[in-house]
């Protein structure tokens, strides 16, 4: 199998460009290439042919991986269209998502310095959830009829707080219970 370096990952798997995708047929079509592409079936080939399927195993599951991943996902159409989504360098966010942030890095400190397992728990599902909400947000912004590319931006910044909070609540349940 010959893969063409340059088709984007959605292509690659037989899936449609947009945020939404059927995590089901997307495995089929991963675990259909992975086998045709995988490095053990070209043990005996010559050197080129080798390292031509280690470089479709890697770009194969690299595909993978990145629309496997809501947040990966929205990072990637975004790139594809263009836009930056500025995650290292613009951290302005809406003051109430700023406040919201304080009150949770509160919330953690508090139960950890209580000793409160349970409620770092409570917390993280909570997280869970407003992560769940995140996700349609992004599905709508970047899948509707007229994509609000700027606002998906803003989204996948605002996740990559919540994904720092989610970290934070892990640690402190892991430096309680360990």
């Amino acid at each position: 199998m010959t893969l063409d370096f340059k088709q984007d990952f959605f292509a690659l798997f037989g899936q449609p460009r947009r945020f939404g995708l059927d995590a089901a047929a997307l495995d089929a079509a991963y675990r259909a290439i992975a086998a045709e592409v995988h490095p053990d079936r070209y043990a005996s080939a010559p050197d080129s042919e080798r390292r031509l399927a280690l470089m479709h195993a890697t770009r194969v599951n690299e595909g993978y991986q990145t629309l496997r991943q809501p947040l990966a996902r929205a990072r990637y159409l975004l790139q594809l269209a263009g836009i930056d989504t500025q995650e290292e360098t613009n951290t302005s966010m809406p003051a109430e998502f700023l406040m919201e942030q304080m009150e949770w890095r509160e919330a953690i400190a508090d139960a950890r310095a209580g000793s409160h397992v349970e409620q770092l728990e409570k917390l993280a599902r909570e997280l869970a959830g407003d992560l769940k909400s995140l996700e349609a947000e992004l599905a709508e912004a970047l899948d509707s009829a007229d994509p609000d590319l700027d606002g998906a931006a803003q989204l996948v910044r605002k996740w990559r707080f919540m994904e720092k909070l989610d970290q934070e609540i892990g640690d402190a349940i892991e430096a309680l219970l360990y």
